[in-house]
């Protein structure tokens, strides 16, 4: 039995960038609101690479939040830049025009989602283990540590293995088709600059044969890539990634006869390779409205990011359902349902458009196929 040790009139689980703007627009609008979260500091893991903020949801949302000066403030110059590549490296595709959707680290966004929050309101090293309705829209939530609090309205934003995720849905996350690998070439432009030339300062997609690379320039002039294979789940899970001289050769089998520069993001790779299966809900995931619990992100509609609007969405999600709150004061049950109801068709939407992006960039012809829908057919 666990210890019941605190009340929080207002509870969301998980410090990500949804659950972190969902707390800030209700500071904004004189609602307190407690996150927990399972790390024990906001250090304790890299958050991800670079992030296109897109103006109609996550700079919308910023806007709620009252950060989109400070947001401002953390856009990479220059990070807009998109580049298609053949695997011999020859560019179909080069657009250095600023596109409305600027570039920024993760890990610098949610800096300033945390500082903006007041002191205490997130409780690190919380990690929840699972939930339970009470009745009347009341629950109660326990920890790894045994303790446990209740809540009067339950917030999941604890991302893709939520644990509040199952007080309304059945649905897990299913395997999407396509595995990642995450290098990085540690101060590229200096030790290896004709991959740096080749990738340029923002975006690349290098695909071709269910196989890709793609990558981001970070902040720290470090590149950031995500190697992409079209496998069955198993087949990542069957390389020991920590041999790793082993494993970058198991991995460069996958592109034999690919130009040396991109090959270079595999054998030259800097530190830990990171794998990262993609896992996503159906398309149009949805739940009954049950009492004093809903959820925000990846907990309510983890997509592949091949439309890039996991993080956007998230942060979309995490202010309207704030300021839903907001506008239902003493009507909690009236502000979700108005939330889940914008939310759902939403979520469709561009889940449908990532579960499209993944299509077309592991399928036949992925080089020319996304330089015609980026730059028009020539």
């Amino acid at each position: 039995m666990s210890a019941c040790t605190a009340h929080h009139p207002v509870a969301i689980v998980g410090a990500g960038l949804g659950g972190l703007v969902a707390a800030r627009v209700l500071h904004v609008h004189g609602i307190a609101a407690t996150v927990h979260e399972r790390d024990d500091s906001p250090a304790a893991r890299h958050q991800g690479g670079m992030l296109d903020i897109h103006e109609e949801s996550g700079q919308a949302a910023l806007r709620a939040a009252g950060l989109l000066e400070e947001f401002r403030g953390l856009v990479h110059p220059g990070g807009e830049e998109t580049r298609v590549l053949d695997p011999d490296g020859t560019v179909r595709h080069k657009d250095v025009e600023a596109s409305g959707r600027p570039e920024v680290d993760r890990n610098d966004l949610r800096r300033i989602l945390l500082d903006s929050l007041p002191e205490g309101a997130v409780r690190w090293g919380a990690k929840v283990t699972g939930a339970r309705s009470l009745g009347e829209g009341r629950h109660e939530v326990t920890l790894a540590d045994g303790t446990a609090f209740t809540t009067d309205l339950l917030i999941g934003a604890d991302g893709a293995r939520s644990r509040i995720r199952p007080l309304l849905s059945r649905a897990v996350p299913a395997y999407a088709g396509i595995s990642f690998v995450e290098t990085d070439l540690h101060d590229a432009a200096v030790r290896h600059p004709a991959t740096a030339e080749l990738l340029g300062g923002g975006m690349t997609f290098a695909l071709a044969d269910g196989r890709g690379i793609l990558t981001h320039l970070e902040t720290d002039g470090s590149i950031h890539a995500y190697v992409a294979f079209k496998k069955p789940e198993d087949w990542l899970s069957g390389i020991d990634l920590t041999d790793t001289e082993g494993a970058k050769n198991t991995l460069l089998t996958q592109f034999e006869g690919w130009d040396e520069r991109l090959r270079a993001l595999i054998a030259d790779a800097d530190g830990t390779l990171i794998p990262r299966p993609i896992h996503a809900l159906p398309v149009g995931h949805r739940w009954d409205r049950t009492p004093g619990v809903t959820l925000l992100g990846d907990a309510a509609h983890l997509m592949s990011p091949f439309a890039g609007e996991g993080a956007n969405a998230a942060l979309q999600d995490g202010a309207e359902l704030a300021t839903a709150l907001a506008a239902h004061p003493g009507d909690p049950e009236s502000a979700l349902a108005a939330y889940e109801e914008a939310l759902f068709p939403r979520a469709e939407d561009a889940a449908a458009q990532s579960a499209a992006g993944l299509d077309l960039l592991f399928g036949p012809d992925a080089a020319r196929r996304l330089a015609e829908m980026l730059n028009g057919p020539r």
